[in-house]
């Protein structure tokens, strides 16, 4: 054979293989596999969707071990159960047999899953991470991290019923609420809640103390929320709802001790049935943790003394407060005059309070949801260790979950809004209370397919909270992040929203759309720091995912 036949056939050769190399390439391109990037306990139950644009049916999916790289449990994928835009093969893949501590991914063809893990313990770290979240949404002169003491002039005047009053206040401190840097009663009351009820609920799980001051973690945080909410009742019978107006957000990017309008940040004060029962809900229950810690019993005598001063006042108050900018307005106040009443029985044994708590918390009824505004579970939970006739609401709550989930190819539990995370985390903070309170195991597996759902097991295939598993959420809509390199210890985004809601917002993204394959109808998310819909995180989500992931959590 001549040397130019010879070349002739090397190059048909290579061709043939790399059209080959191609092909599979290819093929694999098109099968994704969606798990939680986190991992499981042995005993639990685990499961994986496959995303196809062609029929897998039949087809292995291997788990494969990281570091011997062989296989150690295969099961064969039955029917496609749905489909995800143009991946019209979607498949369920469930492993829970396998039980063996180690790291893992699964693969189907030559596709591979993100590693996850199997064993105990792994969550700890994601706690801690979450609590530090905290600490850099801190405002004033109170240590935050990321970035330096800040709006130090809070408040420059008072707002009441649209009046300007040249009238300054103490209201330093607390937690900015999200990306930007206003601060607000409704969030920072249900944030300081969820985390003092989460140390309540497991204090043995939650008595981590990094910064070794002898105070748990949480509780440090907590004091944040409850030294500002101690704040912002001003005079007796009066509150400060929110801080700083709608120019925070035309003020440009800029780290928040560098922000323009820090001599010029107004208090709007405002009063209703559901800021009364929020608050001293929360109060009173800061009153039962800091009476038991040595040298702050005058502090919780505080907390308690000023939640009965605003609970009286009840009656006299709209069912609905509409002070602000409209940020965070309540449609519902039953739920939360509930808690107040029932958190104050609970700290000082007075009857009237749970007669008041159950008529409350009998009108309030089931919500079906969950949010920093919908939290009527927080009452019946609390009520029905006392009336297990109470119990019926939870049950009624998770019962529509579960048929949603049930219907949903990676099983969340609700239909996308703003705020989806947050919602879907709260759907698990339910069934974990529910079995808490009755000892029922039936829900366990729908709140551990909403923290899958958040950890990986989504339709982007991405971990929602920062730096949490192998592809997870980078750039969110933070000016703290975007001047530390997008670093956001702990942050949980917002999560996907509809895209016929999401057509109602200006967003003008900053990147590509890396996700474009998997955005749909019915739910869009954008891994964009322009995205402050679906990518924004808030200190309610990260309180709510405290007590979810520390649930999951080992003892240490």
């Amino acid at each position: 054979m001549n040397d130019g036949l010879r070349l002739s056939m090397q190059k048909l050769v290579l061709l043939f293989f790399l059209s080959i190399a191609y092909t599979n390439v290819a093929a694999n391109s098109q099968i994704f596999i969606r798990i939680n990037q986190l991992g499981y306990t042995p005993q639990e139950n685990k499961e994986c969707v496959i995303l196809s644009k062609r029929d897998l049916s039949g087809f292995p999916l291997s788990i494969i071990d990281s570091q011997s790289r062989t296989s150690v449990f295969q099961v064969k994928l039955s029917e496609s159960v749905g489909s995800v835009g143009d991946f019209n093969y979607c498949y369920r893949a469930d492993f829970s047999s396998l039980k063996s501590t180690g790291k893992y991914f699964a693969r189907i063809r030559l596709s591979n899953s993100p590693e996850f893990r199997i064993g105990e313990n792994f969550y700890n770290p994601l706690v801690d991470s979450l609590l530090l979240f905290f600490k850099v949404q801190r405002c004033g002169n109170t240590q935050p991290y990321l970035h330096q003491a800040c709006h130090l002039f809070d408040a420059t005047n008072l707002i009441i019923d649209g009046r300007k009053f040249n009238k300054q206040i103490d209201v330093t401190g607390g937690w900015h609420d999200a990306g930007d840097f206003t601060k607000f009663l409704n969030t920072t009351a249900y944030s300081t809640y969820t985390l003092l009820f989460a140390y309540l609920f497991d204090p043995i799980k939650f008595r981590n103390d990094v910064d070794a001051n002898g105070i748990p973690d949480i509780l440090d945080e907590a004091r944040i929320g409850l030294d500002w909410l101690l704040k912002v009742n001003y005079e007796k019978f009066k509150l400060v709802t929110q801080i700083q107006d709608l120019r925070d957000h035309s003020q440009g990017w800029r780290l928040p001790e560098r922000d323009r309008l820090s001599l010029d940040r107004p208090a709007f004060v405002g009063m209703g049935k559901n800021l009364i029962g929020i608050y001293t809900a929360t109060m009173a229950l800061g009153y039962r943790v800091w009476k038991d810690i040595p040298n702050q019993f005058s502090f919780a005598d505080k907390c308690l003394t000023i939640a009965e001063n605003l609970y009286s006042i009840h009656q006299e108050v709209p069912n609905l407060d509409n002070s602000g900018t409209g940020a965070y307005r309540d449609t519902r106040y039953l739920g939360k005059m509930a808690l107040g009443a029932v958190e104050l029985y609970l700290s000082t044994d007075r009857e009237q309070f749970l007669v008041d708590a159950k008529k409350f918390g009998t009108k309030a009824g089931a919500d079906y949801w969950w949010s920093w505004g919908d939290i009527n579970a927080y009452s019946h939970y609390r009520l029905a260790k006392i009336d297990t006739n109470f119990k019926q609401y939870l049950y009624k709550n998770l019962i529509f979950f579960e048929k949603k989930a049930n219907k949903n190819l990676f099983e969340d539990a609700i239909q996308d809004t703003w705020g989806t995370n947050s919602t879907i985390l709260g759907v698990a903070l339910q069934a974990i209370l529910w079995k808490d309170l009755t000892g029922d195991t039936r829900f366990d597996d729908l709140a551990r397919k909403q923290r899958d759902y958040v950890l990986g097991k989504n339709q982007w295939g991405i971990s929602f909270i920062y730096n949490i598993g192998t592809d997870y959420a980078k750039n969110f809509h933070s000016q703290i992040a975007y001047f530390n390199n997008g670093r956001l210890p702990g942050a949980v985004a917002a999560g996907s929203i509809s895209r016929n809601k999401l057509s109602g917002y200006s967003l003008n993204y900053e990147k590509p759309d890396k996700y474009e394959l998997f955005q749909t109808d019915n739910a869009v998310y954008r891994d964009d720091r322009m995205d402050y819909v679906t990518n924004e995180p808030t200190i309610t989500a990260n309180a709510t995912a405290v007590f979810v992931m520390g649930y999951y959590a080992g003892l240490k």
